[in-house]
Parts: C-alpha cells; structure tokens; sequence
C-alpha cells in the first residue's frame, strides 16, 4: 500500500519548502489546507494511515507499536513519518506565547553576512514661509545605518536504542514538543538580551544622553512620566514624534502591579484640578487600558541581575515609525527545523534497517534542531526604560 507513494514523496519533498500549515492534534487538518503537493489523494492516503498508526502507537497499542517499527524500514514510511515529527515541532513552536513581535520589527536576511538597515533623515520639519521672489530655503539630509548578523543556534538531543525499545517508542512525542520549546525561548530569550543586560537597562541605548531613562518606580504616576518621556521626543528635524499605542514589559514581580494599574475602572487624579484629597478629586477613566498592553517577560529577572525585579520598559509599536529593535531571521529558514540523523548500518545481505535502531556504532539515535536568528537596537526613542529603584516614588 505504502510502496506505491515513492514518486509522490519525490513531488512533495520539492513542494514541502513553502509549507507553512501546521500540525494541530487532528488529522483532518493535514487535509483541509490550501492547494499543494502533498493535496495529492494517495499521499494524502497513505500519510493518513501513517498518522494514525502513530497515534495508536502513542496510545499504548502493543500490535501498533510491532507494525509501526515494522514498517519503519521502507523509505516511503520512514518519509512520511518524519512529515508528521516536523509539524508537531512546528506546532508547538508555533502555539508557544510570541512577545517580541510587539516590541521589535521582524526582518528577513539573505544570508549570514552583516545586513545594513538604512535610515534617512531631515527634509520634514516645517515649512518655512517663502517671501516673493525670493529662494526657496534648501533641506539638508542625513543618511546613517544600524546593522548585525543572523547567526545559528541549535541543538542535539541522543537517544539510546534502549530507550526507544523500553519506552515503547512514547519518547518521539516529547522531542517535538521540546526542540519546539526550545526554538521559541531562544527568541525571546535573545530579544530580551539586546535591551536589557546584567547590570540594569541596556547602555547607552538607555541613558541620559538619549533621554529615555528614568528611575521611577512602576505606578500610576511613574506610567505617567514615561508616557510623557515619550511624547516629549524629537525626531532630526525638531518635530514631535507621535506614538498611538505603547507596550509595558515588566517582570513577574510588578505583574500584579502592573495588572492593577492597567485594568483599574478610574483613577483619582491631582493634576488638572484639585489636589485629590476629601471632596476635592478628580476621578478619571483609566486611559491606560487602550493605549498601553502589557507583557510580563520572565526572562528579565534571568538577565538583569541587578535591576531584574524593579525595572520596567516602555516600547512604541514596532510598525508604527522606526522601531526600537528589528529581530531578523534568514529567509527560507524563518522557523526552526528539525533533522534526524540517518543510520549508517545495513543488514546483512543488505536492505534498510528501521531508523529507530540507530547508528552502527552505538545503536544511538539523535535528532537536530537548528534555528537561524539576529538582531540589534535602533532607534532610542521608541523605547523608555526605568530602574524602578526611586525612593519614596
């Protein structure tokens, strides 16, 4: 039944490249998806009968398991096999929380030399008044770049033949989920790392001279402050610098802070009248709630050993102007991938041997992850830090 898809899964192997639909525990989501390759009714056939018998296995079927390990020394099996192993890794990549999109534009490099991201500015401020025949006033502009390097993380995960045998081969389930895992926390990971460092807010990206770093403690008050941090910004030619929307990341230690702070119905407020004591207060709507969200990045405590529980961050939407942060990744290699080591023994007299009994060797059995990834800072003044570490604030 299997032996007849060996010139489909050639077709599939060239078409698999653009696959962007993802495994999500049901079967029929392998087949309700958009025109491809492997839309053809055999291999949709026999990938079917591959999946479920993957599923009985895992289910604990002892006659599955025999028939599954059977069946793992045909090529055409051990391909389709491998299809359902990437997705699942693609799944969970793809369900776990994703935060740095909202704080850093996504790029796409070519390949894994320096990129240059350009920049050009002057020529927007005001227009100035021009007197009768008289000459039109000349702009001056000024071209500048910021840059970096996509770079390769990976990792190897052995497994003894042993382990395969003893856990009734209930270990392919977890690699998926875990290289999955992985992938994703190292992005978020590495964002967190380019503006924030081991000694508080990363310098000089954050600091006086940028007018972007502030002290204050994460309250009503301190949220005011860099809201009006930001809008105070100039771009080259002098003008405002609008920002819509705003995100706050903060540690899990001021989440309930920051919870409290966000979802709060009113707020009591001094400035604009009164001085918000007795009778003689100003009640407001919480404007925070619909320009601020919030992220509650638990790698900031990991990172930052010194301010990791007190500072907070302010990030103007990424597509909104130029972003704070740009995360790029190679293009064609945008999601991580998963490889399999294939095994360098023969049985005597020759034929395939099952995939699952490993190398030559040592009987061992390993799996790849690898994942392409680079970013750098860029303009400060989408982005507002505090230590959080005032006195009295």
């Amino acid at each position: 039944m299997l032996d007849t898809m060996l010139p489909e899964v050639a077709t599939y192997s060239q078409a698999k490249a653009d696959e962007t639909e993802l495994f999500k525990g049901d079967p029929k989501t392998f087949t309700q998806r958009r025109p491809r390759a492997s839309a053809n009714p055999r291999y949709q056939k026999a990938f079917m009968e591959v999946f479920n018998l993957y599923r009985q296995v895992l289910k604990g079927d002892s006659y599955a398991a025999l028939s599954f390990k059977e069946n793992m020394t045909r090529s055409d099996f051990s391909f389709l096999f491998g299809d359902i192993i990437d997705r699942q890794l693609l799944a969970q990549y793809a369900q776990m929380p994703v935060q740095w999109t909202s704080l850093a534009r996504a790029g796409r490099v070519r390949d894994f030399r320096r990129v240059k991201r350009f920049t050009l500015d002057g020529g927007e401020s005001v227009l100035a008044e021009v007197p009768e025949q008289s000459e039109y006033p000349a702009a001056s502009l000024a071209d500048g770049f910021y840059e970096y390097q996509v770079r390769k993380f990976g990792r190897r995960i052995p497994l003894s033949w042993e382990t395969l045998v003893n856990d009734d081969l209930d270990a392919f389930a977890s690699i998926p989920e875990r290289l999955g895992n992985a992938a994703r926390r190292s992005e978020e990971r590495f964002a967190t790392a380019l503006y924030a460092t081991a000694t508080g807010p990363a310098s000089p990206f954050f600091g006086a001279p940028n007018g972007n770093l502030t002290d204050a403690q994460l309250t009503v008050s301190g949220l005011q402050e860099a809201m009006t941090i930001f809008g105070e910004q100039l771009d080259a030619d002098g003008n405002p610098i609008f920002v819509s929307a705003a995100t706050l990341v903060v540690p899990p230690a001021l989440e309930v802070k920051a919870l409290n702070i966000l979802n709060a119905i009113e707020i009591l407020a001094a400035d604009g009248g009164g001085n918000g004591v007795e009778n003689d207060q100003l009640r407001v709507s919480n404007w925070m709630r619909n320009k601020v969200s919030l992220i509650v990045n638990p790698w900031l405590p990991t990172i930052d050993l010194a301010t990791g529980s007190t500072a907070w961050y302010l990030f103007a939407n990424p597509n909104s102007g130029r972003p704070a942060m740009e995360i790029g990744r190679l293009i064609g290699h945008e999601a991580p991938q998963l490889f399999q080591k294939s095994p360098n023994a023969t049985r005597v007299g020759g034929g395939l041997i099952d995939a699952t009994d490993g190398d030559f060797d040592s009987d061992s059995v390993e799996w790849k992850v690898r994942h392409i990834l680079g970013g750098t800072l860029m303009d400060p003044k989408s982005a507002v830090a505090s230590t959080g570490d005032r006195v009295g604030s």
